[in-house]
């Protein structure tokens, strides 16, 4: 069975799955920032991801949603799907003591997003405003970004430069950089 993903499109979905997904491209509108984006099957596996690469035309980022032991502090980490997540390093890096993954109630409570969709576009939302973001620096110095639009079945391109000088700005969110091995 093959993996649907669409033709590159402009313009925003006519029907928003999710408030997120609105927010998002309402986000990108006022803030002019220009993108692509793919409607695909469920992007769920690595396998899937690769499908949506080829015709986006960049690597998709991983996004992870962590928390500590008392769930009080919520960190999206965002780097590039290549690379195995090392608890010790990434707390080492913020100087925070053990994460580990949220759960899928908090993911939804917090970022507006379902297991599978987790972006760092989520940030818009004013819930999220207590998530801590972090990107690894590798992914912060790539010309392309592409995630979630905060639906599993729509993935998003655009600068990495409109992120990071653009969208993050706009939603009041500091962004830490690390960097792992």
């Amino acid at each position: 069975m093959s993996f649907k993903v669409s033709d590159i499109i402009t313009i925003p979905p006519q029907a928003f799955n999710s408030d997120l997904q609105r927010q998002v491209y309402t986000a990108f509108a006022s803030l002019g920032i220009p993108f692509g984006r793919v409607d695909t099957d469920p992007g769920l596996t690595m396998e899937d991801c690769r499908h949506i690469d080829a015709k986006i035309g960049t690597r998709i980022v991983k996004t992870l949603f962590l928390c500590n032991r008392q769930q009080t502090e919520f960190y999206l980490y965002v780097t590039t799907d290549d690379k195995p997540f090392v608890t010790r390093e990434f707390c080492g890096a913020l100087g925070i003591s053990r994460v580990s993954f949220a759960s899928a109630e908090k993911l939804w409570e917090l970022t507006g997003v379902q297991v599978g969709a987790t972006t760092i576009l989520s940030a818009i939302l004013p819930q999220a405003a207590g998530v801590h973001l972090v990107m690894d620096r590798s992914v912060a110095e790539t010309e392309w970004f592409a995630c979630t639009d905060g639906t599993a079945t729509c993935f998003v391109k655009i600068r990495t430069k409109d992120l990071l000088e653009r969208y993050l700005p706009a939603t009041g969110h500091g962004l830490r950089f690390i960097e792992e091995s």
